[in-house]
């Protein structure tokens, strides 16, 4: 018996397995989701973005979050790329965050969902007032 010997690219949809088809691949933009949007870091990045250079204690006062949490996001988003660490060897330490270059590149998705949360977020609390069905868990 012979078989096809043709990558994703080149075979027809037809002939290509299920499980490489376009409707059985990941959403593209899951790892982006999961990257940004988690439950502080679109905080921590709109503090840095909007005012600039932070300390520690400022993010922490401001976002009203614990020391810990603060701590590993924070870790997570230099290792990510997205914020710069400056530590400054003074008595006491000092220690600076600031979105780095990679993390103000995500400027125009905040925006793009800035505008969308003002012209659509009416609508959602009408929809949600006006459901009638089974509340999700």
């Amino acid at each position: 018996m012979t078989s096809l010997v043709e990558t994703p690219a080149e075979a027809p949809l037809a002939e290509i397995p299920a499980e490489t088809s376009t409707s059985a691949r990941p959403c593209p933009i899951g790892p982006v989701v999961e990257l940004v949007f988690s439950r502080w870091t679109t905080p921590i990045l709109w503090m840095l973005h909007e005012r600039g250079v932070q300390r520690f204690v400022e993010l922490e006062r401001a976002l009203g979050i614990t020391p810990k949490v603060l701590t590993q996001r924070l870790r997570q988003m230099e290792c990510d790329g997205l914020v710069s660490r400056t530590y400054h060897a003074e008595v006491p330490p000092r220690v600076e965050y600031e979105i780095s270059e990679l993390g103000e590149s995500l400027a125009p998705v905040f925006s793009a969902l800035t505008q969308w949360s003002e012209q659509n977020l009416a609508a959602v609390h009408q929809a949600r007032a006006a459901y009638s069905g089974p509340l999700p868990r």
